[in-house]
């Protein structure tokens, strides 16, 4: 199951990964800031490379479980800005979790909440997911602004619930129901 790529937004264009999206993921992906909240540390050029493949493998689910991933293209530039995945978290419950990881010097535009809808309007008016989840350590402010522009509610807020990097971290939990879901949030 996929979208019918390319997704498109007003400013945005979101398709499958590609092996010419190499530097832009590369440059996401070796920034200390971008790698601060996640559970990997920064990587290197070959595991780039190695994530990048996951990545171009990742245009479509066949399985719960599996993680469908698009690159976002601003379309005005032609410029890769970051990187959307949708996790199939249950086929029973028909849950997804939605993922975002944005080149810093693209923040505070708009992409990740405009990108992240369109994946989430996809999830419920196509794929028919009942419930979409997201979830962010609980310092990560930006990636909480993003999910609540998306309409989602904070659900929970687990404190020290993992040891990632070398301490204790919390994570906060946010969802949408479909029947909560009014469409892709403004541009």
């Amino acid at each position: 199951m996929s979208p019918d790529w390319p997704l498109e937004t007003s400013r945005l264009t979101l398709r499958p990964f590609v092996a010419d999206d190499f530097e832009a993921m590369h440059a996401m992906q070796s920034d200390a800031d971008v790698a601060r909240y996640l559970y990997g540390d920064v990587k290197s050029e070959e595991e780039t490379r190695d994530h990048l493949e996951k990545k171009i493998a990742g245009s479509s689910w066949t399985a719960e479980g599996d993680w469908l991933s698009a690159a976002v293209v601003e379309r005005a530039s032609g410029t890769t800005v970051g990187d959307v995945a949708l996790q199939w978290v249950s086929e029973r419950d028909r849950t997804a979790e939605i993922g975002f990881i944005f080149d810093p010097h693209q923040q505070g535009k708009g992409f990740a909440t405009e990108a992240a809808g369109a994946l989430v309007d996809w999830a419920f008016t196509s794929a028919g997911f009942h419930r979409v989840i997201g979830r962010t350590e609980a310092r990560n402010t930006a990636s909480a602004r993003v999910l609540e522009k998306l309409g989602m509610r904070l659900e929970a807020h687990l404190v020290e619930n993992e040891w990632v990097k070398g301490e204790w971290q919390s994570e906060l939990v946010y969802a949408v129901l479909d029947r909560e879901w009014t469409g892709q949030p403004p541009d």
